[in-house]
């Protein structure tokens, strides 16, 4: 007996056929891929029947096959073959069928639990209003919070519909409760679903989204492919991006993610994203959801947020995040659902047993009593009740009973957990075993991984899972479920068939887990990060960095072997990076600091390269987090254990802008002056003006009989020592201009002529455009000036230094232009007093 896999969806594709069969056509005539979707959700077709040819009764059949709600379809197909023998017969004895009433005998002696929502339809209501404003141009936040099983997620994903038929996107991600340091999982997620909706549609339509997404997004898709990496399926492979330091790169993120959302968030096509479980979101995720919200100026965006508000508090990073939203002026609106009311109950019991309301109250009061009015609860409850043999149908008398007198004495826990602990345990040993390896891979798993975690094959899991379908534990997402069912099974399958299955709650997924013994939960996981990296080639191995280390991090304490601890050190270390590179500045910490400990003692002397690379690393996170006495730390250990000052260049640099952010610009100076000593450049302590004019004679000297704009056909600069000396003088040059420091123009000075004589490198653009002020402003030779702006630009686009490149453009745009127009300007009015002489 099935009762998790409703077939009442195949009713529904039967009407379908049945339409086309009699009418010669679909019941939706349209080739718009969207509109057709919208069609089948939310439409009712039109009848056919027509009195001669095609009786209304059968027209009246094949419509009630496609209702919208699964209860108003037929429930069994016994109630449909008795209304269908009802039609033969009075066609064969008159010639012609009289309408009667439909699903007399629709009896289904299948436990279903109706999927319409009860009690809510105030809440419904309001996010329907919600949408119509985000439909006429409005960005708005709604969250729902309650408890966990309240019907959070059922009650959001009643705009489904509404979207649909406004032509918009609906999309939507889970955090998950065991793999929070994930970064934007949900979001991934969530944008992964649109990438999918956006591939289903026609080629020409595909056409124009990668048009308008290569629009916004220019040179730097890889920026937004990083994290959501299906995009690189429709706007193909983009060029690699330069890797920024600092604020820089989170400044690029957010502005580029901005503009991908922009493309989305039309009046042609609104857009919903819906984030549940906000409780469990990492920093990063909270970040862009301010991020989204300061984008206010888009409009058609519409963001819900489902979060368990008995499990935050205030200073809870998702309500500390919510109050910054609010502070910039977003309109946070909240529905908080309650549990509900003993008559909503007695209505949910009375269509799970096709009976009435009266009839139902007894089995109602009990089932309110035990599970307090809990959505979720309930319905587990009944279905425990059906299982156990408390509820079973009369197939005689036809209809379903129930032992009240049993379930009166059912002591039941209060603990959802441990409820569905013991319904698992129900299950066979190979479907317990499959659903505890599913827990700890996350809410959302496919068969492929699946099979490598369990060792077998997929089709082997999917007969294992498949007892796990049949009770409505776990759902498939796609209907590609198909291809293993239980009758499939032991078929050859076809390798490109991907199948993904959830869990029905996270509950669910918690009692999976929590049948693990919490002295073996850290070796599993460990094993199954084990069994992932043999079977993840080594060259697409970061696409599944995360995952695949989160696993692997939890058996740390069970690795013993130092070569085994360095393994895993390099790939915490390729995690870390690429948390980096994706902005999330926090769980890069996490990995960094992972990998330092696993690193074990002495790994100055063993693993020097990734040792100082974890370090620099993990000191420019710290300093991105916020957290500068932890940076202090990581920089005070490398510049003790480093082998030279070259390795501790990076890190120098780090306190140099660590300290300009904090408006300490001395100190800043100071500590750029000290390591410039080290590195063998020494500045006079009261620079003079004929300092000064020496230093230029130099630049002049060096260039010699060559133009300006020749300087850009310069080789690369290789000597180590040397590009260490600008990066450090580069570093404190804007310091030195806001401060008035004498030392300004001299550090500008060393990083032309250390340019000019061992070649270009991408910060010698910001030199050549310093010096060309100072030649503007000092040497009062605009022309000059003009020209070094020119060549600082041209060098910025011929090594794509794509970093340095704003910081140039906005030296010669701001000072040297407008040094030029006042020349221009002094010119014309000296020609105009000429002219009145």
């Amino acid at each position: 007996m099935n009762r998790g896999i409703d077939y009442r969806t195949d009713f529904y594709s039967l009407g379908v056929t049945f339409f086309e069969l009699l009418t010669g056509k679909l019941p939706f005539d349209t080739s718009d891929p969207m509109e057709l979707v919208h069609a089948h959700i939310a439409r009712i077709p039109e009848g056919f029947g027509n009195g001669e040819e095609i009786p209304p009764i059968i027209s009246d059949i094949v419509i009630k096959l496609m209702a919208k709600n699964a209860e108003d379809r037929y429930q069994s197909a016994l109630g449909l073959k008795y209304d269908l023998e009802q039609c033969l017969q009075q066609w064969q004895a008159t010639g012609g069928i009289i309408s009667f009433k439909l699903g007399e005998r629709d009896i289904c002696d299948r436990f279903l639990i109706p999927e319409k929502l009860y009690g809510r339809e105030n809440e419904v209501q309001t996010l329907l209003d919600v949408f119509e404003r985000v439909a006429d141009g409005a960005t708005e936040i709604m969250l729902v919070a309650g408890f966990s099983g309240i019907g959070k997620t059922a009650v959001v994903n009643e705009v489904h519909k509404p979207v649909v038929k406004q032509r918009g996107y609906f999309i939507k991600g889970k955090f998950d409760q065991f793999n929070r340091n994930i970064p934007f999982s949900a979001f991934v997620q969530a944008f992964r679903d649109l990438m999918g909706q956006l591939l289903g549609e026609s080629d020409a339509e595909l056409a124009n989204w990668k048009a308008k997404i290569l629009e916004a997004l220019g040179e730097n898709g890889q920026v937004i492919i990083e994290v959501i990496p299906e995009l690189e399926q429709i706007i193909g492979k983009q060029p690699p991006i330069p890797e920024l330091s600092g604020s820089a790169a989170q400044n690029r993120f957010n502005l580029l993610f901005g503009k991908f959302v922009r493309v989305f968030t039309t009046k042609k096509h609104p857009l919903v994203i819906f984030l549940d479980d906000l409780q469990w979101a990492d920093s990063a995720s909270l970040n862009l959801l301010k991020l989204l919200m300061d984008e206010s100026e888009t409009g058609y965006l519409l963001v819900l947020g489902a979060y368990r508000d008995n499990e935050v508090f205030a200073a809870h990073p998702l309500m500390l995040t919510l109050n910054d939203i609010s502070k910039k002026g977003a309109n946070i609106d909240t529905l908080t659902l309650t549990a509900l009311v003993e008559e909503d109950i007695t209505r949910l019991v009375a269509d799970t047993l096709l009976c009435s309301t009266e009839i139902a109250t007894p089995l109602s009061q009990l089932v309110y009593q035990k599970t307090r009015g809990n959505p979720f609860f309930a319905t587990q409850f009944l279905k425990g009740l059906h299982e156990d043999g408390w509820i079973t149908f009369e197939a005689k008398l036809g209809y379903w009973q129930c032992n009240l007198a049993q379930v009166r004495l059912l002591a039941l826990t209060d603990d959802v957990v441990a409820f569905m602990g013991e319904r698992l345990r129900k299950l066979p040993e190979a479907t317990q075993e499959i659903l505890k390896l599913s827990a700890c891979i996350g809410n959302q798993f496919d068969l492929e991984t699946l099979a490598v975690v369990c060792e077998k094959s997929q089709d082997k899991v999917a007969a294992d899972i498949w007892g796990a379908l049949q009770e409505g534990l776990v759902f498939p997402v796609t209907e590609n479920y198909k291809f293993f069912q239980e009758d499939k099974v032991g078929e050859q399958q076809t390798d490109t068939v991907s199948v993904c299955y959830r869990f029905l709650h996270d509950r669910v997924q918690q009692a999976a887990y929590a049948l693990i013994p919490d002295n073996q939960k850290q070796i599993t996981h460990y094993h199954i990060g084990q069994l992932l990296l043999q079977k993840i080639p080594p060259e697409t191995r970061e696409d599944y960095i995360f995952e695949l280390v989160n696993q692997l991090n939890y058996g740390t304490a069970f690795i013993t072997e130092q070569k085994e601890r360095d393994k895993l050190a390099q790939l915490n270390l390729i995690a870390c990076r690429k948390a980096r590179s994706s902005t999330a500045y926090q769980a890069g910490r996490e990995y960094a600091t992972t990998g330092l400990f696993l690193l074990g003692e002495n790994p100055w002397q063993r693993q020097y390269d990734m040792t100082l690379y974890l370090y620099d690393i993990a000191a420019e996170l710290a300093s991105l987090c916020g957290d500068f006495k932890a940076m202090e730390q990581f920089v005070r250990a490398v510049i003790t254990q480093a082998h030279s000052l070259l390795d501790q260049v990076h890190v120098y640099r780090l306190k140099i802008l660590s300290n300009a952010s904090h408006n300490k610009l001395s100190e800043a100076i100071v500590i750029a002056q000290e390591v410039l000593q080290q590195l063998g450049v020494t500045f006079p302590e009261a620079p003079t003006e004929s300092n000064i004019q020496q230093a230029v004679a130099e630049i002049n000297q060096l260039i010699g009989n060559r133009e300006i704009e020749d300087l850009v056909n310069l080789p690369m600069m290789t000597d180590k020592e040397k590009i260490a000396i600008i990066q450090i003088a580069n570093s404190i040059i804007p310091v030195a201009y806001v401060s008035g420091s004498p030392l300004f123009l001299l550090l500008v000075v060393l990083s032309v002529k250390l340019s000019i004589q061992y070649g270009n490198i991408s910060v010698s653009a910001l030199a050549y455009a310093a010096y060309g002020v100072i030649t503007c402003n000092l040497l009062r030779n605009v022309d000059a000036g003009v020209k070094f702006g020119q060549l600082a630009l041209q060098v910025a686009s011929q090594l794509e230094a794509k970093t340095i490149k704003p910081e140039a453009l906005f030296v010669a745009g701001m000072f040297i232009s407008i040094n030029l127009f006042q020349k221009l300007l002094a010119i014309l009015m000296n020609w105009c007093r000429c002219g009145r002489t």
